[in-house]
């Protein structure tokens, strides 16, 4: 709120340096819905301030008037003053389009917001089995794969927009992410979740179809696990939780502490160059995910990781000087950029998962003292 909101063209900075400064003006589509996203949620659930609203709903007009190309795809980013850089190659801008203008249209009931949110959802189910369309580098025919992130996304995203939608549609698109999630990216003979399958859901031996995202996983199962809590999926949630402790046991590291970025399954060099870094973002999602799986089980394993990974999170990515959290570390868990935002970091992981993790501690405290309140 202090740093963030360009008062003069509209729309928010995600370039912070440590201590707030600006030091590139660019807008990153991804980051502006980010950020309509959170202020209205915040708004929406914690306190109902004005000034929220208000930054909400002026990240939204800027995304409005400038964010769209002719087809309603969503770029990838624009300039300051919102001019297109780079064009709509990535169906996640569309993703995250679709959470930020539903949880703004909760937030002020105007219908405008609720049909571009929904307007947007039918396009990333237009081009799900397609969303790269027309950018995919790869060569069609002889290695084709899929991806986890879209499955996964919607896993969530449903859930967010489920007051736009009809019953039919929300449950079809539940069994459908959940199936790709559980059933296809998941592979029982591995224990984990692979980023990459083929097209009939097989394991391929390369690169792309050895590869780990520890904190991928994770976040994918916190969000099965909110789907499974909806239907009272006991034996879903336990199945969530035995993944979440696999990932946890593969993906931390042994020497110094935290999760890798990524890895191979078959433990050969990934070849990601980044891949033994630790990234804030994939350690909040670790720990609302064990949180939320001792909350929903009583599992002492999943209490045990959650303090294992809060204590390393709280003495290395929080910044005591001047507050917020370091976006990435090296292996050893020394800061690596002393950026507070950027390109791919904004206000979005670390808002939520103070949120997610206060909502969960204060709902584990209230049932220790009131054992008939437990529920799944």
């Amino acid at each position: 709120m202090e740093h963030s909101i360009d008062q003069e063209y509209g729309g928010f900075f995600t370039c912070l340096d440590r201590t707030g400064r600006v030091y590139d003006k660019d807008k990153f589509i991804w980051l502006q819905c980010r950020q309509v996203w959170t202020l209205s949620m915040l708004y929406n659930n914690l306190e109902s301030h004005t000034s929220w609203l208000d930054a909400a709903i002026a990240g939204a007009e800027f995304l409005t008037r400038y964010g769209r190309n002719k087809s309603g795809d969503w770029y990838f980013s624009l300039d300051r003053k919102g001019r297109p850089l780079v064009a709509a190659y990535n169906i996640f801008s569309d993703c995250f389009a679709t959470m930020g203008f539903a949880q703004l249209y909760k937030a002020t009931g105007n219908s405008t917001y609720g049909e571009i949110a929904k307007q947007t959802f039918d396009n990333i189910l237009a081009r799900k089995d397609n969303p790269k369309g027309g950018f995919s580098k790869q060569v069609a025919g002889t290695r084709d794969l899929k991806g986890f992130s879209l499955p996964m996304i919607l896993c969530n995203l449903v859930l967010e927009i489920e007051h736009l939608l009809l019953p039919d549609m929300v449950q079809q698109t539940l069994e459908f992410g959940v199936n790709e999630v559980m059933e296809v990216f998941y592979k029982e003979e591995h224990g984990l979740i692979l980023e990459n399958v083929g097209l009939q859901n097989e394991w391929v031996d390369s690169f792309e179809g050895r590869l780990i995202n520890p904190g991928h996983g994770l976040e994918a199962m916190w969000f099965i696990m909110d789907i499974a809590s909806k239907f009272n999926n006991k034996a879903l949630i336990e199945k969530c939780i035995d993944i979440s402790l696999k990932i946890l046991d593969f993906g931390w590291d042994p020497v110094h502490g935290g999760l890798f970025y990524f890895k191979d399954l078959r433990g050969y060099p990934p070849q990601q160059l980044e891949w033994d870094q630790k990234l804030w973002w994939v350690h909040l999602e670790a720990m609302i995910n064990a949180l939320k799986a001792y909350r929903l089980s009583g599992n002492q394993l999943c209490l045990a990781w959650y303090e294992k990974l809060h204590e390393y999170t709280w003495k290395h990515f929080v910044d005591k000087e001047h507050g917020e959290m370091f976006g990435y570390l090296n292996r050893q868990g020394n800061v690596l950029l002393n950026l507070k935002g950027g390109k791919w970091k904004g206000c979005f992981h670390v808002p939520r998962a103070l949120y997610q993790l206060t909502k969960l501690s204060q709902e584990i405290f209230t049932y220790a003292h009131s054992p008939s309140l437990m529920s799944i």
